[in-house]
């Protein structure tokens, strides 16, 4: 569960709303808000305009970022969106309950916004659906499509990717969860190529796998060629070996995030 450090700060799971058709907060959620909690002194001083969250569900994370960004009245504007109706119906009451207001979508990742927010996100939150799964599984209704990735957990992601390049600000940050079979050093180097750095805020290990919180921003100083794409990732790979990694309970079900 997400650190007690600053627990007054974030989303209490006594107020939340749930819906069985809805992913409840679980190990991946209290991770990247663990992230937030790590990175809060940034965040304030990065004092963003408009904050977005890319597949809400329960509205945890979302909650809690403006619960961590409300204490020092950054003046923060929130949207959030998902492709379930109830995970939106949630997420709202989810808010309601801890006094925080933002704007609430029912689509696809940001389908429908792309000209409204483009480069306007300075803040980006996103917990994907990163189990890999049959592709068939993928956008599936209801539950199941909040965790199924498709071929190496990464159908999704790879969506996700492009739009969050065109939506966020020139000062833009995206805080993503990922798996190790989703080969997060491809994904820092696909996003190098684009010019980001990228660093890991949170890892989270069992024995069978290990969950990464990277940390995205725009790097205006990047020269990208060859050379800085076979040492970005070598050197992503040693991150994800160096790392000290926290232990978290994970369920045995291979059909689900928790």
């Amino acid at each position: 569960m997400a650190s007690q450090k600053g627990l007054s700060r974030i989303a209490q799971i006594r107020l939340m709303s749930s819906h069985e058709e809805v992913y409840e907060p679980c190990d991946d959620s209290f991770a990247l808000v663990d992230a937030l909690l790590a990175d809060r002194t940034n965040l304030l001083e990065h004092r963003p305009k408009l904050c977005m969250e890319i597949g809400c569900g329960s509205g945890y994370v979302i909650t809690s970022l403006a619960l961590i960004l409300g204490e020092e009245g950054c003046g923060s504007n929130y949207i959030a969106t998902d492709i379930n109706p109830h995970a939106v119906s949630v997420t709202r009451e989810t808010l309601t309950a801890h006094g925080v207001d933002a704007e609430l979508i029912i689509t696809d990742i940001a389908l429908g916004l792309e000209k409204r927010l483009a480069g306007l996100v300075d803040v980006m939150v996103v917990n994907p659906p990163y189990v890999p799964t049959p592709e068939d599984e993928v956008g599936a209704e209801g539950i199941t499509a909040s965790w199924a990735g498709g071929e190496n957990g990464r159908s999704v992601i790879d969506r996700i990717l492009p739009v969050a390049d065109h939506l966020l600000s020139e000062k833009g940050w995206l805080y993503m969860v990922t798996l190790t079979a989703n080969n997060p050093s491809e994904m820092c180097l696909q996003m190098r190529k684009k010019g980001y750095a990228s660093k890991i805020v949170i890892q989270r290990s069992t024995e069978e796998e290990s969950l990464h919180i990277i940390k995205f921003w725009r790097d205006f100083d990047s020269q990208v060629d060859d050379t800085t794409d076979q040492s970005v990732s070598g050197f992503v790979g040693f991150l994800l070996t160096q790392v000290p990694p926290f232990s978290y309970l994970r369920g045995s079900s291979s059909n689900n995030k928790c």
